[in-house]
This record gives structure tokens, sequence and C-alpha cells, in this order.
């Protein structure tokens, strides 16, 4: 039986949350009251069912959250499961800079006198049945009260890091030749130029030998029948960058760029062996290691602009990937 290539005897946390990301989960903001009766709640993807009789659903919420001790105290919780249209309120509700959650949302005490919010796909109003600690996270389990649906949109689904609405739609526009290419160079120059300087500033060194490793291997398969692990390597390659950058938002746009780079090279454009540009990817690592920003963003640039240089001089109305 092949062991998975990327099986290793200790789980780095970064990684464990990145694989985890590959499970499409939804997202739910599970709210409570205050003692005041002020609405309290948080955007959650562990939410999940546990039992049909008794109805039984879970969700974990962080040791180091500021509402732990109100859930810990609360009797009861909602589940409130976000429509696609409401993928505002997951990021309002998941931001640590907003005091008031509440503020400007519409929504009701429901019968256990818990929020819940307008227009949801379906709610869930608990009693607590029971707690558990868990390493750093604790378990909450409750019992289903009472239960209802206010729309008929679809769900909005997390995966990889990202929203899949936003996936499936970015994905659709490159397949249907709508994205224009000098906005994506501009993009691309925008939002990796920013982690190229951030990168400089923090990235460790093993993170940096993390990007060399994607070029390396990038160089490695330039053959037209290893195009697969080319592009693998090549959104490596970025996906690197990202994270050496250390920003969550940008690594989160990081990601969405990362998508059309592969539907890009996999089903639109012709991705021909560059190795030409070989030097300029190296140049930004060697730039990243010497904590040269000016360097690593020019390197950047060239290798953008050489790419675009060349698709123009053969005469093709796309862009060769990066």
């Amino acid at each position: 039986m092949t062991q998975p290539a990327s099986l290793t005897e200790s789980i780095d946390p970064h990684r464990f949350r990145q694989l985890l990301g590959c499970f499409p989960t939804g997202v739910a903001i599970i709210t409570t009251s205050g003692n005041d009766g002020t609405p309290l709640g948080l955007t959650c993807n562990s939410f999940s069912s546990v039992s049909l009789e008794p109805p039984l659903v879970l969700f974990s919420l962080r040791n180091a959250s500021s509402l732990l001790p109100r859930f810990m105290t609360a009797d009861a919780f909602a589940i409130n499961i976000l429509s696609q249209s409401q993928d505002q309120l997951s990021g309002r509700f998941a931001s640590s800079k907003i005091a008031d959650k509440f503020e400007g949302v519409n929504w009701r005490p429901g019968p256990l006198g818990t929020p819940l919010i307008d227009g949801c796909l379906a709610s869930f109003e608990c009693q607590v049945h029971a707690r558990h600690e868990a390493g750093d996270h604790t378990i909450f389990i409750g019992e289903v009260k009472y239960m209802g649906a206010d729309s008929a949109d679809h769900a909005l689904v997390f995966y990889k890091g990202a929203y899949m609405m936003l996936a499936e739609s970015l994905r659709k526009l490159v397949l249907d030749g709508k994205l224009n290419t000098a906005d994506i160079d501009e993009a691309y120059r925008a939002l990796y130029g920013t982690l190229l300087r951030l990168g400089c500033e923090r990235a460790s060194e093993e993170e940096v030998d993390a990007i060399e490793a994607a070029v390396h291997e990038i160089e490695q398969h330039q053959h037209i029948d290893s195009l697969p692990r080319r592009i693998d390597a090549t959104a490596r390659f970025f996906s690197s960058i990202a994270r050496a950058g250390h920003n969550e938002a940008l690594t989160l746009m990081a990601q969405t760029m990362t998508s059309v780079l592969r539907e890009r090279m996999t089903h639109v454009l012709p991705t021909p062996p560059r190795p030409d540009v070989f030097p300029l990817r190296r140049k930004i690592v060697e730039c990243l290691r010497a904590r040269d920003v000016d360097g690593a963003t020019a390197a950047l640039d060239e290798l953008i602009t050489s790419l675009r240089k060349e698709t123009r001089t053969q005469g093709s109305e796309g862009s060769v990937p990066l």
C-alpha cells in the first residue's frame, strides 16, 4: 500500500490546520445571551450532528475565546446556519475588532431566549447537554429543543480557507475566459509584492526553504507529461510565499489567486516549459534570504513581465501562467 508522500511523524499545527481545510464545512453563528440579556455570538465551522434520538448536536470553542466563560455558564445556545448571501455576517462575527457583533443585525429571541438571526438557512435552539474539555478547545453538546428554517438559499461553505461560493464563481469566470489578463497580472504584483515585503521582515529560514523547494520542483518538472506536477509546484511556490508573509487576511486572498492559477494552467492556457525564467524565481528566494525587499519585488515584477512578453511574441491571445 502506497503511503501519502507528505506523511510525517510529527504534526505541524499550521499544516494540520491546512489539511483540515480540505474537508468542506458549513458555516454557522453560535449565539447565546449574556447575564443581562445582551446577545452574544461567534462564527463557527465546527458544528456537527451527534445523535437523532435524542436530537443532539455539537460545536467546539477555543479555550482562548473571550466568550468561553459565558458559554460555560449558559443553559442554552443556538446554531444559526448561514446562507451564501450571509458571508458578510460570517466575517462580522469572526472579527475581534467589532465589539457589538449584533449592531445592525436583524434577530429575534427564540423560545429558550437565545438570539436567532433572521434569514438563516436553519436554526437549532439547544439546551446544554454536556461540556467536555478537549485540548485547546471545549466541546459543547446541545439537545435540540426548537428548530426552524428561514431561507431557501444555498449554504455558505468553507473550503481550504475560503468560501466555496467565491471559489466556484472564480472558477466559472476563469473557464469562461472573463478574467482580464492585465487585471490578473496587476493583482499578482500587488498581492505577492506585499507578501514578499512582509516575508522579508517575518519569514523564518524554514519558510524560505519551503519556497526554494517549490522552485526546485518547478524546474524538475518541465516535460509536457509532468504538467500536473508543475502546476502543483507552481501553486506551492505562491502558497509558500503567502505563508511566509504571516498575514491571515492576505493568505486567504492568495488562496483565491492560487485557485485562479490552477484553473488557468489546467484548462485555459498553454503552459510550455520556460527555463529562461528559472533565475528570476531563484532571485526571489535569494532576496528573501537577504531580506532585500526591493530586490524580491523587482524579481517578481520581472518574472511577470518576462512571461507576458514571451506570450506576445508567440502571438497568443492568453497568457502563460506564472
